[in-house]
């Protein structure tokens, strides 16, 4: 059964590869979806797969590459506005 949750990282979060950190992540778990970085410092995402590959994306959200210092992770339910094909970066 494949659901979706909506994500927004807080912390030091932009300019350490964490978009693409979450990618690269998000593929290897199989997730479809995107990220990208907000206005206000924080990263959102929306991943889709199966519940247990999200609650590992959620998990290494609050790790994060080497670099990022994650302050917080909100995660909610999310209905996808589309079938996403792949998990993509978003400007």
């Amino acid at each position: 059964m494949s659901c979706c949750r909506h994500f927004l990282v807080s912390g030091r979060v932009q300019g350490v590869f964490f978009r693409a950190a979450t990618q690269a992540t998000a593929h290897r778990l199989g997730l479809t979806g995107w990220v990208r970085n907000l206005p206000d410092g924080r990263v959102e995402l929306v991943a889709c797969g199966a519940e247990e590959k999200l609650k590992q994306l959620e998990a290494w959200l609050w790790q994060g590459p080497p670099h990022a210092r994650v302050e917080q992770v909100v995660a909610a339910a999310a209905a996808p506005q589309q079938a996403f094909r792949d998990f993509g970066v978003r400007a």
